[in-house]
């Protein structure tokens, strides 16, 4: 049985491998719907480390519609990919004024950022993209995940897990992310 929650996780040439499949598979076994929308097309996707991920559709076939959340994975060249794309801004901008999840990992941020998106708000990302985040205006943490109102940020692959069980605390509750745990052997710190 699956959750009435939904969340777009939009796939780039040059995204994190674990970025994308990490969040995904974590949200999918809480019974989200995750869609995984590939920027251009729904064609195989190569990722930063050469692997190769298949989305399920194209951005532009789910762009009108609304989701609970979506995620901006990392991977510089994947990031930038999606800082330069019109649609994702257009498709954040429209799920951050209905007050729905936005949430980056790594240097995704950078994306958020470009696209205006959360302005002012505390967030955290790769070390690398530090002063590009401080330079936009936002509150920087180096805490591993920041949750500031609807707006969640991650700081790469070591806490790709920690941005998925935020999500699904944040799209559930706290006891939907404790239930997964046992089952994936996650320890807690």
């Amino acid at each position: 049985m699956s959750c009435s929650k939904k969340v777009l996780v939009i796939l780039a040439e040059g995204a994190e491998e674990m970025e994308v499949v990490i969040p995904v598979d974590v949200m999918r076994r809480a019974k989200i719907s995750v869609t995984l929308a590939g920027l251009k097309s729904d064609e195989n996707v190569k990722c930063s480390r050469n692997i190769v991920l298949k989305p399920d559709t194209a951005l532009a076939s789910v762009a009108n519609d609304i989701f609970d959340a979506v995620l901006i994975p990392g991977g510089v060249n994947g990031a930038k990919n999606l800082a330069d794309d019109v649609t994702v801004g257009l498709v954040l901008k429209k799920h951050s004024d209905a007050g729905k999840i936005v949430a980056a990992i790594c240097a995704g941020p950078t994306a958020v950022a470009k696209h205006g998106i959360g302005n002012g708000k505390k967030v955290t990302s790769h070390p690398s993209v530090k002063s590009v985040m401080e330079e936009a205006g936002y509150d920087y943490s180096e805490d591993r995940v920041v949750v500031d109102g609807s707006l969640i940020t991650s700081r790469g692959p070591g806490t790709a897990f920690e941005l998925a069980f935020a999500m699904i605390e944040a799209l559930i509750n706290k006891e939907a992310v404790e239930a997964l745990k046992p089952g994936m052997l996650i320890k807690d710190s």
